[in-house]
Order: structure tokens, then C-alpha cells, then sequence
């Protein structure tokens, strides 16, 4: 894959979740959630002073075919889920162990 279209696709998620952020909080204007320039550092996801104060997180985001085995999971997850939203948990050796879920799950869950 050329390093435009790696860049094309990172920007396409970046979008998503910004576009999230304003969807969940309405209140918010675009100048309050930004994304981040290609190659820029810090968080993804650029928010205001008020969007922190509404949204107290910090969104790094990562569009790539490697976390296969992460959906694999999370699939397995949504199949013995029944009626309850599914959660996976995981951790590697030495690290601390992370959850995953759904996105729009997750938007839901800190909406004020």
C-alpha cells in the first residue's frame, strides 16, 4: 500500500471519530473537535478546552489489517453475547490488560 493511501485511510478513521464526538455531543462545534495533521504530534483527535471538559479523552486512532485477530475476538465475543453487549478483554505479557468495544457502545457510555 503507498504511504498516501496508509495516510488517506488514517484520516478517514481520525474523521469518524471526530464526526462521533460531535454527534453524541451536539453542543459542540466543529472549531472544538479537530484532527490531527499527518505527521503532527500529540493526540489524534484535537479538542478545545470545552470539548476536554465534555470528552475527557484522548483518541489515538489506527486503521490497519494487523488487529485481525483483535475483530476475530471481539466476533467470538458478539456470538456468546446473547442479549448483553459484548466486551473483550485482553493483555499481553507484562502490559496492562485493555478493553474493547464497540465505538458507538463506547459514545453511549460517556454521553453526559
Amino acid at each position: 500500500m503507498k504511504q498516501s493511501s496508509r495516510r488517506k485511510k488514517g484520516k478517514v478513521l481520525q474523521n469518524l471519530v471526530r464526526d462521533k464526538i460531535l454527534k453524541f455531543f451536539p453542543h459542540l462545534r466543529k472549531k472544538d473537535v479537530d484532527v490531527a495533521r499527518n505527521g503532527e504530534n500529540g493526540a489524534d483527535i484535537k479538542l478545545s478546552k470545552v470539548a476536554k471538559c465534555l470528552v475527557p479523552y484522548s483518541f489515538e486512532t489506527k486503521n490497519q489489517e494487523k488487529m485481525k485477530t483483535i475483530y476475530d475476538w471481539l466476533d467470538q465475543a458478539d456470538r456468546n453475547s446473547g442479549k448483553l453487549e459484548a466486551v473483550l478483554v485482553i493483555k499481553q505479557n507484562t502490559r496492562r490488560p485493555l478493553v474493547v468495544i464497540d465505538m458507538e457502545t463506547f459514545f453511549t457510555l460517556i454521553r453526559h
